[in-house]
């Protein structure tokens, strides 16, 4: 007995197929942990950045950078690991160190079409390795969407939010870079691993 599938069937599989590997790369990459490891002061201005709760290696109670963004968003980011699948992992806390419910801002995906047509993203985010002259953006997938946290478009007064994006590694002898995210300060942060 030969069984057949239409071409909408099988199209139907292969997004299955892609969701549920989509799901379990994006459950590795993001990580729950103790959300309440957030320093209140910052070093420095210029410095900041935040990342997803996790147990990455290379993360620590002291946060790599903390940026600073508009309308009291606070960006701490608390690792960059590099994967063995030539990858760079940043994680990191978003945090609205205001009283009121803040919207989060469009910028953050980016200008790029493709990107902005997935939703609300960190998409626009970039690290800069300004000795290799190279800008590395946020990794996509086959469907245009980014590897970093989406959906989110609202942050509460004293919340903070757990979130990452993937980029591709830069050379092996690269470990200084910068991060800039859209309306926030950039940082200079050292990548792990």
């Amino acid at each position: 007995m030969s069984m057949r599938f239409t071409a909408k069937a099988r199209r139907g599989m292969v997004a299955l197929t892609l969701a549920t590997g989509l799901a379990v790369g994006v459950a590795g990459c993001g990580g729950g942990g103790d959300e309440d490891k957030k320093p209140e002061a910052s070093a420095s201005a210029s410095k900041g950045g935040d990342s997803g709760p996790s147990t990455q290696e290379g993360q620590s109670d002291t946060p790599l950078a903390e940026l600073k963004g508009p309308n009291g968003l606070l960006l701490q980011i608390t690792s960059a690991a590099r994967d063995s699948g030539g990858f760079v992992t940043v994680s990191g806390d978003l945090k609205n160190d205001g009283d009121k419910i803040l919207t989060i801002p469009a910028q953050l995906s980016g200008n790029e079409t493709e990107i902005i047509r997935n939703g609300r993203s960190f998409g626009g985010a970039t690290l800069v390795d300004s000795k290799g002259k190279k800008r590395y953006y946020v990794l996509r997938d086959t469907d245009g969407r980014p590897l970093t946290t989406t959906g989110v478009s609202t942050i509460k007064g004293g919340e903070t939010i757990p979130v990452f994006m993937q980029f591709p590694a830069p050379p092996a002898g690269t470990s200084e870079v910068s991060f800039q995210l859209p309306m926030f300060a950039p940082a200079d942060i050292t990548i792990s691993g």
